[in-house]
Order: C-alpha cells, then structure tokens, then sequence
C-alpha cells in the first residue's frame, strides 16, 4: 500500500498538467442485466449462509480449520502453512498483509496464523467462515487487532470526550456539534468541496463471497479505478453508451468502443487522481482550512462488507479501501491533516442494498486524523477570530431519496426487494433492522432531519450557515428553499450528478446551490470533451469547489480537473439586513436574499426587478444573481 503513495506520487509529478437528472442513472430498468450495476456483485445475494451468517455478527465465535464453516478455506490454508509460503511468489502474495493482520512474518507464521489470514484477506478469494480459536498475537478474532486509535488533541492523559472514543453504535451522536474548529489569520480563508470521488480498489480481497472490484482490464492495479457507468444524452431518453461498451473503453479495446461514449483516453480512466493532483496544487497554495465532502466515497457499493462490525474495531476491508482510495490519494501540503468533514451517498449505503459497512465509515473518524463523520448528520462550528466571522456546516443525509419501497425501482432503490438478502440487517450498526423497515427507517431520518435543520439554523448566531448533503440541486426544491428564504441558509453543496453545476440563485428562490460529483470515482454524466458540451448540465464533467470566505461574502469558484477556473459566483449573507451595502442599498439586502422579482417590493431595502437601474434602487447583486 506504501508503494501506491510513491506511484501516485511519480504520477503526479510527470503530469502536464436546465434539464435536471433526479434519478442516478448507472443503470435503465429492464435493461436485461446489461448494466453497470447488474455487472457487479449481487451484493450479499451470492454469500453462502456459513459466511453471511458468520460476518455479520458483532462478535465472531471461533472455530477450528477442521469445523464445517471452515470447508471453504481449509485445504488452502494447511497448503499455504506448508507448502505455499515457501512459493517463489509467496512474498507478493502474503508479506504486506500477514505482518499487518497477524503481526508476524508469514515465513514462521503458524498455521492459527493463516486461517487468521485466511479469515480476515484471503488471498484467491476462499475465506475461512471463522476465525481461529488460538493465534501468535491474540486477539484472534479482531482483524487489525494491531491497528490502534490515535491521540487527538484533547484526548491525552485519559481525557474523554465524543472525539476520544467511538460511540457503542453509528447513530449514537447523530444530530450533535463536532467540537469547534478555530481558524487563525486574517484571510481570506478557504474550504475545497467534492463529492462521487471514490473509486474502486481493484487490489482488495474480498470477503463474505463478493466479487472482485476489478471489472475491466487494468482495474487490477494499486490505487483508484474509475467505475464505467452507462451514458446517455442530456434528456436521458437515449443510451449513448452501453456498460458493455464503456469496459470495451477502459480495457482498450477500440473496436468495441465507438465514438458515442465520448471516452476521453487519459482523463477517462483516471479523473479521481488529475482532480486531486488540481485539489493538490490549488491547496499549496490556498491552505484550505478544510474539505466539504458531499458522499459516494467508495464505489460501488461503499465498504464491502456486511455492516455490524464493533465501532471500536476497524475491519481489513475498510483500512484497505481508505488506504488506496482516500489516504494515498489526497495529500500534500494543504491537504495534509485538513479536516473533511463528510456524509455518506447512496452508494455509501450500499447503492442497491442497506447492509454494507457504511457504519465503518463512521468508525473511520476516530481512526483518522482528518476524516469527520461521527454520524450521518451532524454539524460543525468554525470560528475566525482574526477575520472577525464565524460559520455553522449542517452535514444532511438526503439519501431517503433513494431509499424506496421494496418492490420499487430495484436498480435506484437502497432497500431494494431485488438486491437486498431476505436476512439482511444493520440492527447491530443501529440501521434498518429488515427489508420490512428499510423505506420507514430512511424516511424517518429524513423527517428528523427536517426539524432538526430549521431549528440549528434559527439557533445559529454565525455569519454564515452552509448545508452539506449528497443530493443534488433540484431535489426537495421546496425544503431547501424554505430552508434559505425563512431559516437563513446561505449555501447548499450538493453532489450525486457526476459533473459540476453552479446554479443560479434564481434557480432556488435565490438560494446559490452546485453540484459536486465529478470528483472522478466513476465516469461523467457526458463526455469530458470539451468540445462537445451538447449533453452537459453544468460548466464541468470533473472537478471540485473552492470557496473562498470572507465576512462580506462568499466567492465560489468551479475548478476544472486541469486546475483552470471556469465558473464563479459571489454570494452574499441571507440573514435580513446583512446584504452588502452599495449604490441603492446603504443599509443592506440582497438580490441573492429577495429572489428576482419582475415588481417593485415596498419595503425593501433595494430591489431586484428590471426597472432598478433606472431608479438606482439595484441591490448590489442585482446582475450576478438576476441575469436577464
């Protein structure tokens, strides 16, 4: 895993450097499989019921190589402890992850000590459905049993606090403030966002009988790859690019690759890595104080494991994937030990089904130096006492939005009946108990959620209030409208599209909103071709946000995964009165803040109909925001 950081690194320095989609549209009912997630595990539907029965429990009993849970893995394991570690390719194969889940080197390693291995990473793909009862290092039912909890600040001589210890279960601090993060200096002050960045880990061993996430020739190598999604035109009625044909791209079979994909060779199959090289040198020299993370982390379908594992623990699984597509990917200075403060998407959650370790991205926070996700929604205060502001992020959970009836829409549908295992559970992790509950259970987040919002809002006395989630602008319009018009929300960073959309405030009642998901874990809405935008939505396929913060204002700026600036909007603080003052508007008020308006508003402090020029009554906004 070492090695990928220096190959990023090498990578990196030899570069040269209206219409609205609701549903993610990876896949087309009825398509008869043929499709980018039809072409992947069946998530849990494939497990045999030794091995589902057996990972997802909290607590693993332990069983002998010889027990029958054990069939799938004992004949490899008595090879491996004999014969296979004294193979020519023996180091390849076991070194790195026998030293980091056993703790001994696996030329002694006994043979307890493989079926650990064999329990935990298999390699092949033949998993023990048990760990073993006795081990070298103990314990030996706890995968990185080595991996230990860092010190944060704060928490050293035995002091406690929600940042020191991981919580009994996932949900246990939804809702709560992150403790508050000050920023010294002057300013201005900067924050990157990015959302559908995750790719998939072609290197991870699987368990609990998944299959591979390397779908495509090439996919097989260290570090992130692209997941190929289907593409169809800027009104999604016809299919540009069959799943089928975009694997034909990425493998590099040209003749089965026609021009309708719009694969871009160079920047297809490897956006993740050339926007965070841009993120990388914009940071340098930017030093932003953090990273707005709007979900879909890891593609496909999150962590790939069966949810439940102990909050105290952290499985193989989710160390790999963290360690390939998130820790050896974005760092540098700037990024290094900068707080991305994050909420999962729907492929966090599973993409099709509810039981994935989505709660091991939780866990993830007290394992981390810089992941920030104690719950799927919580907030965070951010105070600058050198530049005289403050700022309230609510991090939300959107993803109801995908979470249907069972019988609904199996292909977009978190609690589908199609994909979900009959036994599937997150009763342990704090989830959905059942398909039963599945739809209720989202739902009933979602509703918490939307009073839980307008009542932190209302509350907030900083200058600014941003919301974070995974949906992306145009979703529950009259909830994030009502949300900025009567609660004072200034901001709404989005993602779940792949590309990058700033809107304009009219859009939203004059709520500024962009979309974020061209972080490159999977491929663009349309092609990244610059020169053929007829099936774009937004200014960019891939990309992120930099959002510059002063008291006055926010300046939003789209940058492409080149580096180069190509969209930016200003916006200015919703809270009535708090407008910038200018020509026409001495005492505050916003076009941004009012909407655009074809009348004359008694009462206002300025105004944002056609005619205000005329009278020099224009809010001082009026052209960004009311373009006519």
């Amino acid at each position: 895993m070492h090695s990928f950081r220096a190959g990023v690194a090498s990578f990196i320095f030899s570069l040269a450097v209206a219409d609205i989609l609701q549903d993610d549209d990876e896949c087309r009912s009825g398509d008869g499989g043929q499709c980018a997630f039809n072409a992947l595990q069946r998530h849990g539907q494939a497990l045999s019921e030794s091995l589902s029965t057996a990972q997802s429990s909290s607590k693993t009993a332990c069983a002998a190589l010889s027990d029958p849970v054990n069939h799938n893995c004992k004949e490899v394991v008595a090879w491996a402890a004999k014969d296979g570690k004294w193979d020519p390719h023996a180091h390849a194969w076991f070194n790195d992850d026998m030293m980091l889940i056993t703790g001994v080197n696996y030329t002694v390693a006994t043979p307890d000590d493989w079926h650990k291995l064999y329990f935990c990473a298999p390699p092949g793909g033949k998993q023990c459905g048990a760990p073993p009862c006795k081990c070298t290092k103990p314990p030996c039912d706890v995968c990185m049993s080595n991996l230990q909890i860092p010190k944060k600040p704060g928490c050293e001589n035995g002091a406690g606090g929600m940042v020191c210890t991981p919580p009994p279960t996932a949900l246990e601090h939804s809702g709560k403030a992150w403790p508050d993060m000050t920023v010294p200096g002057p300013g201005p002050h900067h924050a990157f966002a990015i959302g559908d960045w995750g790719g998939m880990d072609g290197t991870l061993k699987p368990v609990e009988g998944r299959a591979s996430l390397n779908v495509y020739t090439g996919g097989d190598k260290a570090g992130p790859s692209c997941f190929p999604r289907t593409r169809f035109d800027r009104h999604h009625r016809v299919e540009l690019c069959s799943h089928t044909q975009f694997l034909a791209c990425y493998s590099g079979d040209a003749s089965g690759c026609p021009d309708s994909c719009g694969f871009v060779k160079g920047l297809d199959d490897q956006p993740q890595l050339l926007v965070a090289y841009s993120m990388k040198v914009r940071a340098a020299k930017k030093d932003p104080f953090a990273i707005l993370n709007v979900g879909d982390n890891f593609y496909w379908g999150g962590i790939e494991k069966n949810c439940g594992t102990p909050m105290d623990q952290l499985s193989y699984t989710a160390y790999h994937q963290f360690e390939q597509i998130f820790e050896g990917v974005y760092n540098g200075p700037g990024l290094e030990g900068k707080p991305w403060l994050s909420v999962l998407g729907n492929h966090d959650w599973g993409g099709r089904v509810f039981n994935n370790g989505w709660d091991q991205q939780i866990a993830y926070t007290w394992y981390s130096k810089r992941w920030v996700m104690p719950a799927p929604y919580f907030s965070q205060h951010v105070e600058f006492p050198d530049a005289g502001f403050s700022v309230d992020i609510f991090m939300v959970d959107s993803n109801a939005l995908d979470a249907h009836a069972a019988d609904e829409d199996p292909d977009h549908n978190i609690c589908s009946g199609t994909h979900n295992a009959a036994s599937a559970s997150c009763a342990s992790a704090g989830g959905p108990t059942s398909l039963a509950t599945c739809h209720k259970w989202f739902m009933d987040l979602w509703d918490t959620q939307k009073k839980w919002l307008p009542e932190k809002l209302d509350a907030s006395t900083a200058d600014w209030q941003l919301a974070v989630t995974h949906f992306p602008c145009g979703s529950e319009q009259r909830f994030w409208i009502a949300m900025h018009q009567q609660h004072g929300l200034d901001l709404l960073v989005t993602g779940h599209r792949h590309d990058q959309e700033l809107w304009a405030p009219k859009r939203l009642g004059g709520l500024t909103c962009f979309v974020t998901g061209g972080g490159g874990g999977i491929s663009s809405e349309a092609t990244a071709n610059a020169h053929n935008k007829k099936d774009w939505y937004g200014e960019a396929e891939y990309g992120f946000y930099d959002i510059k913060f002063t008291k006055e204002n926010l300046e939003v700026t789209s940058i492409n995964w080149n580096g180069y600036e190509i969209k930016s909007a200003t916006v200015y603080p919703t809270k009535p009165g708090s407008g910038p003052p200018g020509a026409g508007n001495p005492t505050g008020g916003s076009c941004a803040m009012y909407g655009c308006k074809d009348a004359f508003v008694r009462g206002r402090a300025c105004q944002c109909n056609a005619a205000c020029a005329r009278f020099n009554s224009c809010c001082a906004d009026h052209k960004a925001v009311c373009k006519r």
